[in-house]
């Protein structure tokens, strides 16, 4: 199987052995027999295959973990509860304290938040190293460096090759976020990248309707994570969480052509507009950045778009948003549906104030997941608003 589409339907997955159902069953136990002491203790000891206890692993998570592993090119993958418990994961799996990790924003509010609150509380230092550069601020310590393959919710995007490139050299793991962009749209680990990640509650699962995070790369990387995220922490995905997203990612690249589609005909819309002072599409030819878009990006870019209004205001951005009827006014994204958010007031709103304008995050921009609604409804949807909003 070569093509992603083909993938998302059919790997990790086989029709029942003892049923013959094609959707994978929800192996819905907390334990499993082993049969003699003989083989449980080489089951517990790594010694033999098997399943023993859902936390460690379950057979509906287990196809879930092979297809994300089969879509973003890794050996392997684990998944988690949420995206966060996926990333507490990473950085209690990998690092110790004394260690730094070096990132490279804007991130996701809660992604910064994990680095400085649990982080640093265990002595892992986070160097941001977004304003002078990673290779200037790289150290001894630095062990591991984090990206976005679009950071939220500016839309900028990292030279994931040149990122890769230099950490390599200095013996440094490298971790992508991919959740914008699924691997329909990049595929971290084809640029160098060790281990990539996703908040499957987004894109992946795509309905609104499950929880859930997962990490890929190479196997000794994710035994290493899985220890502790699942071993240690009890982080686990519960395997009716798995089965929808099973069922979500079959539809994946289908889903994601729609978001494509329908966010560059709002992104378009919305750069023509009087009172929008800047929109933030990699697709837009006004982007900085997008020649890198073009290059790394395949198939797409995205379904996220952020626009900032001329005024600069947390009420100019009420106007707009309160008469919307198509854009749910949410926090997550890439729901089917159409979503809007303030992120200053939401998402990024336990950053501190300077970081958010230095990262511009400002009190007029709002954040558009653009569902797989006919873009012409959604636009109308928008010209309302702002001209409500006047």
């Amino acid at each position: 199987m070569t093509h992603l589409r083909t993938r998302a339907v059919h790997a990790g997955q086989h029709p029942d052995p003892a049923t013959g159902a094609i959707a994978t069953p929800i192996s819905q136990t907390t334990a499993f027999g082993y049969g003699t002491l003989e083989r449980g203790a080489a089951i517990f000891a790594g010694e033999k295959p098997g399943y023993r206890y859902s936390r460690f692993a379950n057979p509906t998570v287990a196809a879930l973990e092979a297809k994300m592993a089969d879509l973003e090119g890794a050996q392997a993958a684990v998944a988690f509860a949420s995206g966060t418990a996926a990333m507490s994961s990473v950085l209690l799996g990998l690092l110790n304290p004394g260690d730094e990790v070096a990132f490279l924003g804007p991130l996701y509010g809660g992604t910064e938040g994990l680095f400085r609150a649990l982080g640093e509380r265990f002595g892992i230092k986070a160097v941001d190293a977004t304003q002078q550069g990673l290779a200037a601020s790289l150290t001894p310590a630095t062990r591991l460096v984090w990206v976005e393959t679009l950071t939220n919710p500016s839309l900028r995007l990292h030279d994931l090759a040149a990122v890769a490139s230099l950490a390599k050299a200095r013996g440094v793991f490298t971790v992508a976020d991919n959740t914008f962009c699924t691997p329909c749209l990049v595929r971290p680990l084809e640029h160098g990248i060790d281990l990539v990640l996703h908040s499957m509650t987004k894109y992946l699962g795509g309905h609104g309707d499950a929880t859930g995070g997962i990490v890929a790369g190479p196997a000794g990387l994710i035994a290493a994570v899985r220890k502790t995220g699942l071993g240690h922490v009890g982080g686990n995905l519960s395997p009716q969480e798995a089965f929808l997203f099973l069922r979500g990612i079959k539809t994946l690249p289908l889903r994601m052509d729609a978001h494509c589609a329908g966010a560059a005909a709002v992104a378009h819309f919305l750069a023509g507009q009087a009172g929008v002072r800047a929109v933030h599409y990699p697709g837009l030819a006004s982007h900085p950045q997008h020649a890198l878009a073009k290059r790394q990006m395949q198939g797409g870019y995205g379904g996220m778009v952020a626009f900032e209004l001329v005024r600069n205001e947390r009420s100019a951005a009420a106007a707009v948003l309160n008469p919307l009827r198509l854009f749910t006014q949410a926090v997550s994204l890439g729901d089917v549906d159409s979503l809007a958010c303030h992120p200053a007031s939401t998402t990024h709103s336990f950053v501190s104030a300077e970081v958010r304008a230095q990262n511009g995050v400002t009190e007029g921009l709002i954040r558009l997941s653009v569902g797989i609604e006919h873009p012409a409804d959604l636009i109308v949807d928008l010209e309302n608003a702002l001209r409500h909003a006047g």
